[in-house]
This record gives structure tokens, C-alpha cells and sequence, in this order.
């Protein structure tokens, strides 16, 4: 290919020699031969998936954040045992004060739910709920010495970053603005994850909580690339070769999908979620705030459509997931998503119900597009 020639992947051979050299240093830094991370899917996935991400070449990932101690032990046994590069993410926030007012006014708005389904609400005891990496978890966590850590909702104290740091992971963080990014750098992260919109699940935003200050993924992620010295990762809104393409030419050193995974036969996506996956044309995404007290990108059902997608009337992060409980489980075994996060990215078009394996090595050709290969 001559200099002026551009191949398929839309690059000038000059500039894909400059993406190639971007994606070489960080899948050099990660251990990894394709520069893709499959993005950590909270309540969808174990470490099957991850395992079968990480042995087609890229980065696997498991969410940690809603795993008990034993649970999430097991998870890392089968991920060391592996013997490959993998990522282990945790939440960052810090847990809202007992807000018994704002839980009352919540449950009242659910009454009418609950009547439907026979629900005495005086019977609801608390579930699964988000946990932030605390010194604790790090304690369970390090024996496992996890080769790379990523955090949501920006990064816990100083203290533990260093500690992770000591071990020899590699540390990640989303970023939703500039601000965040330059913010991520200075406290330490070796890369950052330019989260857009478009991304499906909780925002990772952490300076504010100002939903406009988010730009589109190709919106931001080429202020990112021109603000921090360290790597930078696409997310949001990529779920085929043709956004891989346009992100690197945009100047990521790799890509995170996580949508593009949620109908692989190795994520337990719920029938129900994997039913409306299926009809892009009959459904959409907005961000609510019902599921679980923070914002996020799902489908809209039912509850959302009802009640209102964003509503103050839900209780803080983490807490909100409590008094719905009982009615995703009542309708989930109807077959029916309306009162359960169905996370999702705003492009669910073309999702493709295969191994993850296979997915990923259909998305590699877009790597040797990129590099310039014919």
C-alpha cells in the first residue's frame, strides 16, 4: 500500500503505521494480543465469559461490585487458574447515609406494583447490593494479585490505589469529560476509559453529577486523546468493526465493548433482557436512575415509562435495587423485564447470539484492517 493509498478501514497507511504503535503500547502494557476489552457487565456475567474473552486474545473482565466474598473468590480462583491476562472491576462510590424518609416515599410509589403482585412489602429484606473496593476487599483480593483493576465512578483513596499498584496491576478508571480524564491521570491511572453517551449501564461520572457534561463517545474521546499523556480506551456505543475502526482513527490505543457481548451463548443474560435485545426496531435506551439510584442506560420498560426514567423519588445509589427486588423476580418468571435493568448501549442493532470467542475473532479483522493489512 503506497502512502496516498487507503484501504478498506478508511486510514492512510501513515496513520494506520500511528494506530498500530498507540494499540502496540497498550496491549503491550496489558499483556493482551488484541487491544479489546470486553467491558465488565454486572449482573450478566461470570468468569466464563471473561475466560473465553482472554483466551481469543483480548481482555476479559469481571464486575466485582454485587459478588460476596465466597463468590467472588471462586470467580478469581478460575480466572488465575486461567493463566492469562485478565481485568477485575470495582465501584468507587461512597455509600449514602440511611435515608428512611426517601425509602418510605419509594415503596409508596412502588404500592400499586406490589398490590398487582402480591407483594407485602413489610416482607422485603435487603438483597444483593453494590459494594465499594474497600481495604477488606483488597485483603480478599490480592492474594489473587489480578494483573489489571479497574474502578467506576472515579478511584478509591490513595491508599488503595498505591496498594494495588504494589501488587503489579495495571489500574483503569472511566472517564465521561475531559476534566475526569486529566483528573484520573493526575491521581495515578496507568490508562483511561473515554466513556461516551452512548454507553449502556451507569454513567461513570464522579466530579458531577451534571448528565450534560457528557459528550458522545467520538465526541470525546479525541479531547481525551489530545489532554492526557496516558493510553486511552473507547467506550460507548462500539459493538462492530466499523466503530472499532473509527475510534482508533480517532486516536484510542483500544476499544471497550461491552453490548456487542450481552447475546453471547457465555453471558446469563436474562431471557427477557435477551428478548428486547432482539427487537432494536420495536425498542430504545435512555438513562434512569430507578434500578438502582445512579444513572444508567437501559431500555425503557415499563417501570421507567410509569414512573418516570429519572425521578428523585428513588433512593440513593446504591439503594434503590432494594424495594424492586421482589417485583423483577415476580416478573422476570412471567418472562418479562418491566421492573429489571435491561443495560444497554444505545446501539443493540446486529447483536449476534454466538460464543464470545467467536465474536471476538470476527471483530479482529477490524484490528488488521486498521494496521493496514490487506
Amino acid at each position: 500500500m503506497t502512502s496516498d493509498t487507503r484501504g478498506a478501514a478508511g486510514l492512510s497507511s501513515s496513520t494506520a503505521v500511528a494506530t498500530s504503535s498507540r494499540s502496540a503500547a497498550l496491549t503491550s502494557l496489558l499483556g493482551i494480543r488484541l487491544p479489546l476489552i470486553q467491558a465488565p457487565l454486572a449482573g450478566v456475567q461470570g468468569s466464563r465469559l471473561a475466560i473465553e474473552v482472554s483466551r481469543a486474545g483480548g481482555l476479559g473482565s469481571l464486575p466485582a461490585a454485587l459478588l460476596n466474598a465466597e463468590t467472588l473468590r471462586s470467580e478469581l480462583t478460575a480466572l488465575r487458574d486461567m493463566g492469562l491476562p485478565y481485568q477485575v472491576n470495582f465501584f468507587a462510590h461512597t455509600p449514602p447515609a440511611p435515608d428512611d424518609a426517601r425509602e418510605t416515599r419509594w415503596r409508596e410509589r412502588l404500592a400499586p406494583y406490589y398490590a398487582e403482585f402480591g407483594i407485602d412489602p413489610a416482607t422485603i429484606q435487603p438483597g444483593a447490593v453494590r459494594q465499594p473496593f474497600t481495604e477488606a476487599i483488597a485483603d480478599l483480593v490480592e492474594p489473587f494479585r489480578p494483573p489489571v483493576v479497574s474502578f467506576h465512578f472515579g478511584l478509591p483513596s490513595p491508599a488503595l490505589v498505591e496498594r494495588v499498584k504494589r501488587w503489579g496491576a495495571v489500574v483503569l478508571s472511566s472517564a465521561t469529560t475531559v476534566d475526569e480524564a486529566r483528573w484520573l491521570e493526575a491521581h495515578g491511572v496507568d490508562a483511561v476509559i473515554a466513556q461516551g453517551w452512548e454507553a449502556g449501564g451507569h454513567r461513570g461520572h464522579f466530579l458531577s453529577h451534571d448528565l450534560t457534561l457528557q459528550p458522545g463517545t467520538m465526541a470525546l474521546l479525541p479531547q481525551v486523546v489530545d489532554a492526557v499523556k496516558v493510553p486511552v480506551i473507547a467506550a460507548g456505543g462500539i459493538v462492530n468493526a466499523a466503530g472499532i475502526r473509527a475510534a482508533l482513527a480517532l486516536g484510542a490505543h483500544a476499544v471497550q465493548l461491552g453490548t456487542a457481548f450481552l447475546m453471547c451463548d457465555e453471558a446469563t443474560t436474562s431471557q427477557a433482557h435477551r428478548q428486547v435485545l432482539r427487537q432494536p426496531d420495536r425498542h430504545h435506551t435512555t438513562l434512569t436512575n430507578l434500578m438502582t439510584g445512579r444513572p444508567a442506560r437501559g431500555i425503557v420498560n415499563r417501570l421507567m415509562r410509569e414512573v418516570g426514567a429519572l425521578n428523585d423519588v428513588a433512593p440513593e445509589f446504591p439503594n434503590a435495587s432494594t424495594a424492586l427486588g421482589p417485583l423483577r423476580a415476580k416478573a422476570e418468571a412471567a418472562g418479562s423485564g418491566d421492573f429489571s435493568p435491561l443495560w444497554s448501549g444505545q446501539n443493540f442493532a446486529g447483536l449476534r447470539e454466538i460464543g464470545a470467542a467467536a465474536l471476538v475473532a470476527e471483530l479482529a479483522w477490524a484490528f488488521d484492517r486498521a494496521d493496514g493489512a490487506e
